[in-house]
């Protein structure tokens, strides 16, 4: 009868599965969730400074785009955070940053809501509110209390390319966000090809836990009135060729004079 094979001790099987572990960290982290630190007050009150929220970077591989109402991070489309100092992490923090088990201190990214998306019109007057194609949006269940839809930045009508998104923080007086950088390339719109993922919960500290739902301001009727239009052009561009073949067989084929 033979002996079984001996057991491998855990102290040396330790460092396998620290390996594993790690790399499944870093798998998570590039293709599936990561965790950023908000760092400013400009998404109040929604987020507060030193929250964490996880990053859904999974459903950008699969064609998602960026949607109005949608809590986003994106890198620094250039230019806007150039007086915004970078903290240097120590070598710890520069590791588990790396894997994803806590927020990267060096990244330039942003965090800030999709207002409109490419092919949008969107515009603030006076004191507002804002409006997306004509629509005037109700933001009082996220913007920051007391803040003006506006802030103190005016500005549209202006039209969003395609591939693009306007955004803002939802503290309108202290977000430097598209209103501010109008001057830039991109006149103050941010590449879809920019963003980093959806922002969809805060899991840190514990008793700001929350979710990151799409406001229902933006699912308002007629918000969408260029993808309503569609439907309308194509009825009558197929209708046209039924009119005239029915004209044609009623005239027998004449020309009308």
């Amino acid at each position: 009868m033979t002996k079984g094979k001996k057991p491998r001790a855990f102290w040396k099987e330790l460092p396998i599965l620290i390996g594993i572990a790690l790399l499944l960290a870093l798998l998570i982290k590039t293709f599936l969730v990561q965790a950023f630190s908000i760092p400013s007050d400009s998404m109040q009150d929604t987020l507060q400074r030193g929250d964490r929220v996880l990053v859904d970077k999974l459903t950008p591989w699969f064609g998602s785009k960026p949607q109005r109402g949608e809590v986003v991070v994106f890198h620094d489309p250039g230019g806007w955070l150039n007086e915004t100092p970078t903290p240097q992490p120590n070598p710890v923090q520069k590791v588990l940053s790396f894997i994803g088990l806590m927020p990267s201190a060096e990244e330039k990214d942003l965090i800030k809501r999709v207002i409109a998306v490419g092919g949008d019109t969107v515009e603030c007057q006076g004191t507002g509110p804002v409006k997306v194609n004509g629509k005037a949006l109700k933001e009082d269940f996220y913007v920051f209390p007391g803040a003006t839809p506006c802030g103190d930045r005016p500005f549209g009508p202006i039209h969003v390319p395609k591939g693009r998104i306007w955004v803002m923080g939802d503290h309108r007086d202290d977000s430097l966000d598209s209103r501010y950088h109008q001057n830039l390339e991109g006149k103050g719109t941010v590449s879809e090809d920019e963003v980093v993922g959806r922002a969809f919960t805060i899991a840190w500290p514990i008793n700001r836990w929350a979710t990151l739902p799409v406001p229902d301001t933006f699912d308002q009727a007629g918000i969408n009135k260029a993808m309503a239009a569609a439907p309308a052009a194509l009825g009558l561009t197929g209708a046209v060729p039924i009119v005239l073949w029915r004209r044609r067989r009623l005239t027998g084929g004449r020309n009308p004079r």
